[in-house]
């Protein structure tokens, strides 16, 4: 199974598991990928019938459909963990797994281990300071695609106050966006707003992603998805400045040159083309 949709995405826009009416709605919005959720969104008593009406949504599903479709299964600390996993298997071609409060590799391994040899990857949600203590660890794992960071739940475990800028939650998010390039792992997926009516706060909110590292944002209603993209996509200037710079670097034929008076450096170039790149991904 090819991974290219997955490690493209910028929006990852949540569905309640136990909502099968909101399936199809999800899809047709314009993220990226849809996360059918077991976990917080799903009361204990429903997760058996979300499952169940997950799998009947899953059959008639075209493949096409499939591939934009990720689930967030309970956490590995939870008694609905093991349900989830025996029931995986009824889910044939599931692109990922998305494993909320990854803090172990034996969390992870046990997924791995329900998949078998289904070509099925992995999200980990690092939401706990032990699951930061273990991010460079957890993002070398077999099969892991991508880390996510579940700033809300991450925030709970250590008794923080954030403000709306979350400053205090810098150092956490260079922390994660590093682990993934260490491990050579696309950029990760930033949390939620949980503001559903101020788009211009979700703008905010994943531009400030995009200048910690990370590549996407999760979304829970489809109206955050347009901001996410549009802070995701280059603006013009930045787009003509980067052309500019790889047009300038064809002429210079190898020797040193300047673009707007300033000298052009290899790191420069590098983001030049990354530029242009999220631009064709727009």
């Amino acid at each position: 199974m090819s991974f290219s949709l997955l490690t493209d995405a910028r929006s990852f826009l949540f569905v309640p598991g136990n909502r099968p009416e909101r399936f199809d709605k999800a899809l047709a919005s314009q993220a990226d990928v849809v996360i059918v959720d077991l976990e917080d969104a799903v009361p204990v008593a429903d997760k058996a019938a979300a499952r169940v009406a997950l799998a009947l949504a899953w059959n008639q599903w075209p493949t096409a459909q499939r591939a934009r479709v990720v689930v967030r299964i309970n956490a590995a600390q939870t008694d609905s963990h093991p349900d989830d996993l025996s029931w995986l298997a009824q889910l044939p071609g599931l692109p990922a797994v998305m494993l909320p409060k990854a803090e172990k590799t034996s969390d992870l391994m046990g997924v791995q281990d329900a998949l078998g040899e289904a070509a099925t990857a992995l999200i980990p949600i690092i939401e706990s300071a032990e699951g930061l203590a273990n991010v460079d660890t957890l993002a070398r794992c077999p099969r892991v695609l991508r880390l996510a960071f579940g700033h809300l739940d991450f925030q709970a475990d250590l008794g923080m106050a954030c403000g709306t800028d979350e400053a205090e939650l810098a150092s956490v998010r260079v922390a994660i966006a590093v682990a993934s390039r260490r491990a050579g792992l696309v950029a990760p997926i930033d949390g939620v707003t949980t503001d559903t009516q101020d788009m211009s706060r979700v703008q905010t909110d994943a531009a400030r992603s995009l200048r910690f590292g990370f590549g996407a944002k999760l979304c829970i209603h489809p109206l955050q998805v347009v901001a996410v993209h549009a802070a995701f996509i280059p603006s013009a200037a930045q787009i003509e400045w980067a052309q500019r710079v790889l047009q300038a670097e064809a002429a210079a034929g190898g020797s040193a040159f300047t673009v707007d008076g300033r000298m052009v450096d290899p790191p420069v170039l590098k983001l030049a083309r990354q530029c242009l790149a999220m631009a064709r991904l727009g």
